[in-house]
């Protein structure tokens, strides 16, 4: 016997499926991109250097944001949620600490790009292992703070993926978005923006464009800036006036995000690329280690 569920209101049977679909080939394709970086870098022994642990965690951050991605995209095509409230809490804060954690090492590739190319500082273990364990244990425990009070996970308007609640738009709310604003998109954008810019004028000065400095933050902003603004916007104005199949297609574009980073981070960056190469073909190729 098939059991048949409301479908959530502003959706149709087609929605549902459309949607489930944009979270699985978004989840599958990043997933499959995030998994070969992963493993390259493990298998790889000369891919383990202390820039590309960066670029590592990253891919970890990312594809975890992928598992995310798949989970709301098998939900939409069975038309429900099948974890109940407490699954829905997990989901909400495993894609929260995926992102935070995203976000900042994003801005950890620029800030160690600026010192590579413009102070020719080098990175040592000791100092990239630290950062990414501060990450991870600071993603952590924003993620974990909608679960003790402050903030709530909640449903998405489909109702098959949870992420934080902005419906109520109270002050609990507010407080928490503006701080996580503040912390999780300001400073890592102001990061990239004036790492990038400084090492864009160096490579003006020695003609040698080895990486794109404007392609990082735009996808930042593309990927993340509307989603943002919603959530912004639920701070002043109840968000339920936007359109719920609008309030939708913002989080599915968000999530398209490991996607580009994998593009962009791994298969962008020169000497991982050659690494990923060597780990899918079997051949030895000269890792430019201070070319990413």
């Amino acid at each position: 016997m098939v059991t048949s569920y409301a479908l959530p209101e502003g959706f149709s049977d087609f929605d549902m499926v459309a949607f489930g679909s944009a979270f699985l080939v978004g989840g599958v394709l990043g997933f499959f991109l995030n998994a070969i970086s992963i493993v390259s870098f493990l298998a790889v022994k000369e891919m383990r250097t202390p820039s590309n642990f960066f670029i590592f965690n990253l891919a970890l951050a990312d594809i975890s944001l992928n598992v995310n991605g798949i989970i709301a995209g098998y939900a939409s095509f069975l038309r429900h949620w099948p974890y109940g409230p407490e699954g829905c809490q997990n989901h909400g804060f495993q894609g929260m600490v995926s992102v935070l954690a995203s976000m900042n090492f994003i801005a950890a590739v620029a800030w160690d790009r600026y010192h590579q190319y413009c102070t020719k500082q080098k990175l040592f273990w000791s100092s990239s292992m630290t950062i990414a364990g501060i990450v991870w244990v600071l993603s952590i425990f924003w993620a974990y703070l909608p679960l003790n009070g402050w903030g709530e996970y909640d449903f998405e308007p489909l109702r098959t993926c949870c992420t934080l609640d902005y419906s109520k738009g109270d002050r609990n709310y507010t407080t928490y978005m503006l701080t996580l604003t503040f912390f999780y998109l300001i400073i890592p954008a102001l990061t990239m923006l004036t790492s990038y810019q400084s090492i864009q004028k160096q490579f003006k000065k020695t003609r040698q464009y080895k990486l794109n400095t404007a392609w990082p933050l735009r996808v930042t902003l593309l990927c993340w800036g509307p989603y943002v603004l919603l959530c912004m916007y639920a701070s002043v104005e109840n968000a339920r006036l936007v359109p719920p199949k609008l309030r939708m297609v913002l989080p599915v574009l968000a999530k398209t995000a490991p996607v580009f980073h994998a593009l962009l981070y791994a298969f962008g960056s020169q000497g991982y690329r050659a690494g990923i190469w060597q780990f899918l073909t079997g051949k030895k190729m000269a890792l430019a280690e201070k070319s990413k």
